[in-house]
C-alpha cells in the first residue's frame, strides 16, 4: 500500500497551490480518502476529506471556502486546491486512505499514509 503526496513548495500569503496524492489501486477506490496537516510542534491535524464516489465533502472550519478536495477515482488520485492561503497554513500535509467508504475528520478512522509534502506560507 503506498500513497504518494506532490506539488508541495513556498508560495507567498494569498497566493494558491494544489496538492495531488496517487494512491494504488487496490486501497482506494471503495474508501474516503482525506488530507491532515501537522505544522512544527503541533500535532497533526484534520483538513479536509472525501467520500469514494465525491458525493460529500468536509472540510476544518480553518479551511473551509478556501481549500477544495476532490478526486478521480479512475487515475486513482485526490487533490487539494488551496487558495488564499495564509502563514498559518505552513504545515507538512499528509494524504491518507479511510477505512470507511465516507467522509470523515476522524484521524482513527485513517489506515494508509502518505509521507507528507511541505507547504511554506511566507508573509
Amino acid at each position: 500500500v503506498q500513497l504518494q503526496a506532490s506539488g508541495g513548495g513556498l508560495v507567498q500569503a494569498g497566493g494558491s497551490l494544489t496538492l495531488s496524492c496517487a494512491a494504488s489501486k487496490r486501497t482506494s477506490s471503495n474508501n474516503g480518502m482525506g488530507w491532515f496537516r501537522q505544522a512544527p510542534g503541533k500535532e497533526r491535524e484534520f483538513v479536509a476529506a472525501i467520500d469514494w464516489k465525491s458525493s460529500s465533502t468536509i472540510y476544518a472550519d480553518s479551511v473551509k471556502g478556501r481549500f477544495t478536495i476532490s478526486r478521480d477515482n479512475a487515475k486513482n488520485t485526490v487533490s487539494l486546491q488551496m487558495n488564499s492561503l495564509k502563514p498559518e497554513d505552513t504545515a507538512v500535509y499528509y494524504c491518507a486512505v479511510s477505512l470507511r467508504p465516507t467522509a470523515t475528520g476522524a484521524r482513527r478512522e485513517y489506515r494508509y499514509w502518505g509521507q507528507g509534502t511541505l507547504v511554506t506560507v511566507s508573509s
